[in-house]
Order: structure tokens, then C-alpha cells, then sequence
């Protein structure tokens, strides 16, 4: 099912992620609906948040995007990319490296919003999956960035947290209108917050 996907304004997104616990059919089924969401959205990654769940699950998939190669390592074996997305993961903790370098984001949430984001080159992430297994990721790339970005969401940190002062300043104007119609569709759809499960 194509959920709806949460707007900047929407408090939800600025909730810190429960520990999934309990790997159940609703977990399942949830996982299942953000990975249809995300696609049909043309996203890389997309955070329970995102789908009003202040939960600790991601879903991610690089696979379209072909211009910002990643690499990728799976329990210490390298993996092509085909064989291993898309990545659905619960309760994700991330390790980054010292370097960074600067590249281009945008977020589901913030439509045609985009902004140069300082980023480690790679991160190492120790999750679970959905049979709750421990896996461990190495990343590169566009992959190692969208993890970055969906961790952050999963902890109630936005991209624009990570602006410079400068970037934000300049789209000042457009967050406050997107905000502003956040608030005003969950004014016209009061059952918008009934429907969060926090």
C-alpha cells in the first residue's frame, strides 16, 4: 500500500525512533508499504518516521540511481549492489569515517527542496533485518550517504539540520510555505493525527 509521506511541519518527523522489538506481521507489512512508498516516490531511502511511525526502521534502495556508484559490504564480503537491495533495517546504529566530502540531497519530505550536504565518505552500520538477524553494512557512495540520511531521520534529525547556515537562510521562505501547508492540511484532515502510532 502507498502510504502518505509526512511533510516538513509535521511533528512526527522530529521524533526519536522506538526499538522494533518484535519482528510481527504489522513490522512486515509496514516494511513492505514504505518500500512500494519509497519507490513510487523515487526515493533512496525512506524512515518509519516518514510514514508516521516513531519507529527505529529504514528502507533504502540505490539501485536507480546509477550516476553515484556505492560499494558495498555485507558481514565483510563485498556485495553487488543488485544482489542486496533493496536493504530493509531495524534499529540501525551508525560508526562514520573522518572524511567527508560535500554532495547534493534531497529529502522526501521536503518536495524540490535540495541543498549540498557535508557527509563521511563511509560508514559502517550494525543493524537488524527483518528475520532479526545482525547484520553489518560497510558503505561507499550515494549508499553510505543515504544511511547517514535515513539514520538521521530515525533520530528526528532533518537534512536541513545539517545546511549550512547560509543554505538555510536562503531557502528560509520556501520551508516556511511547505510548513505553513503542512499545517494547514493536518487542520482540513484532523483524523491525520489519530492516524500517527507513535
Amino acid at each position: 500500500m502507498n502510504l502518505p509521506i509526512a511533510k516538513y511541519g509535521d511533528p512526527v518527523l522530529r521524533l526519536k525512533g522506538r526499538r522494533v522489538e518484535k519482528m510481527d506481521d504489522r513490522i512486515r507489512e509496514l516494511a513492505a508499504d514504505m518500500l512500494e512508498t519509497m519507490h513510487a516516490a523515487n526515493g533512496v531511502g525512506l524512515a518509519a518516521q516518514q510514514v508516521g511511525e516513531a519507529l527505529l526502521l529504514t528502507v533504502l534502495d540505490v539501485l536507480q540511481t546509477e550516476d553515484r556508484p556505492s560499494t558495498l559490504r555485507l558481514n565483510g564480503r563485498e556485495i553487488e549492489l543488485l544482489a542486496a537491495m533493496p536493504l530493509i533495517l531495524l534499529n540501525p546504529t551508525i560508526a562514520l569515517d573522518r572524511e567527508t566530502d560535500i554532495g547534493t540531497e534531497g529529502c522526501l519530505s521536503f518536495p524540490e527542496i535540495t541543498a549540498e550536504i557535508e557527509r563521511s565518505v563511509a560508514v559502517n552500520v550494525q543493524a537488524e533485518t527483518l528475520e532479526g538477524n545482525p547484520i553489518e553494512i560497510e558503505a561507499t557512495g550515494l549508499l553510505a550517504r543515504a544511511l547517514q540520511h535515513e539514520v538521521d531521520h530515525l533520530n528526528g534529525i532533518l537534512f536541513i539540520d545539517r545546511m549550512s547556515s547560509v543554505a538555510k537562510a536562503s531557502l528560509q521562505s520556501r520551508l516556511k510555505r511547505l510548513r505553513k501547508e503542512t499545517l494547514r492540511g493536518e487542520k482540513q484532515n484532523p483524523a491525520r493525527a489519530s492516524q500517527i502510532n507513535l
